[in-house]
């Protein structure tokens, strides 16, 4: 089996980290699936200096943008826009990992 080129864990703020878990216990209570597993992550993040799977914080960004449309119609738009900026932070962080490495080599 061939390994893979890309990061398997990242280092998230601890900030982050904190709205994450917040946003994804709102998550929990409104039982969208699949949350329980990145909200037990990201309430442990602290003990580990903030470092995730790749899977379990592309996990986190997909359950709150779920939340963010199950919710569009009944909060404040604040509170909306709060939700969504940090499941894009998440998404970024992900992506940033897949990128593939820079080279300083002229072709």
């Amino acid at each position: 089996m061939t390994s893979s080129p890309f990061q398997r864990t990242l280092t998230l703020p601890a900030s982050l980290c904190e709205n994450a878990a917040q946003h994804l216990e709102q998550a929990v209570g409104r039982t969208v699936d699949g949350a329980g597993v990145p909200l037990k992550a990201f309430r442990a993040a602290a003990e580990n200096d903030y470092t995730l799977p790749v899977s379990v914080v592309e996990q986190a960004a997909g359950c709150l943008l779920v939340l963010a449309t199950e919710t569009a119609q009944t909060v404040r738009p604040s509170v909306l826009r709060t939700t969504i900026g940090v499941a894009l932070s998440l998404r970024d962080a992900v992506e940033a990992v897949h990128q593939p490495a820079l080279t300083t080599r002229f072709w």
